[in-house]
């Protein structure tokens, strides 16, 4: 597995780096947004590691630009504790976020947890609800023919929903069967990614008609 690390601090790129070779990954580092892009052309790694506080251009900007064509999972490694940065995180297409100072062996798994997600066996199975579409073969979604864009967590939230409706989940049957059992996040993970799909698939996000929320339980599709 090739790993891509991402930061401006020296010292953490050393100490980073050092711990993943010694695990028998190859690795790559950047200190800006620019340099990363460059390896991320060109070696396509397997996974990101990516500071947010970068000079020039932030961690926001090329994770952004990244998911634009690239499902390649990436954890976001950073200063910023707050709550609204780890959504910010999140929604931007991250699969995990990891607050500095942090734990080597914590950070080691958190890497391989993502990996073993990003590498399971997928499903091919074509989903279709009405108007809508969805096609894990191609990682496509289209309502009325018109083509939504979603990053990896969004699309397989809403896979797996579209694939079971009618069925009530909790969230943390969710968080289990989309994120993985041992991912490190919270239900708010899921409260977020809905709210997301909402606002692509939904004719009123605010009186949403496909996925709907069963209070004191969690969330269903209506198929």
């Amino acid at each position: 597995m090739t790993l891509l690390i991402v930061d401006d601090e020296p010292a953490i790129l050393e100490t980073v780096e050092h711990r993943f070779r010694r695990e028998g990954y190859t690795t790559f580092t950047a200190d800006s947004a620019e340099e990363a892009m460059r390896l991320f052309r060109r070696v396509k790694p397997d996974l990101i590691l990516l500071d947010i506080m970068l000079p020039q251009r932030s961690g926001w900007d090329f994770c952004r630009t990244v998911r634009k064509d690239s499902s390649v999972p990436i954890i976001m490694v950073t200063a910023r504790a707050d709550e609204a940065d780890r959504i910010k995180g999140l929604e931007l297409g991250a699969d995990d976020y990891v607050v500095k100072p942090f734990n080597l062996g914590e950070l080691s798994a958190r890497v391989k947890a993502v990996l073993r997600r990003a590498t399971g066996e997928p499903t091919h199975e074509v989903v279709e609800r009405g108007n809508l579409r969805i096609d894990p073969k191609s990682h496509s979604v289209t309502l009325d023919g018109e083509a939504i864009e979603l990053s990896p967590k969004e699309f397989a939230l809403l896979y797996f929903l579209a694939r079971n409706p009618d069925h009530v989940f909790a969230r943390d049957t969710l968080l289990d069967r989309v994120w993985g059992r041992d991912a490190f996040v919270s239900s708010r993970t899921v409260d977020v990614h809905i709210r997301w799909l909402r606002k692509r698939i939904e004719p009123d996000a605010d009186h949403p008609v496909r996925i709907i929320t069963v209070r004191g339980i969690g969330y269903k599709f209506v198929g």
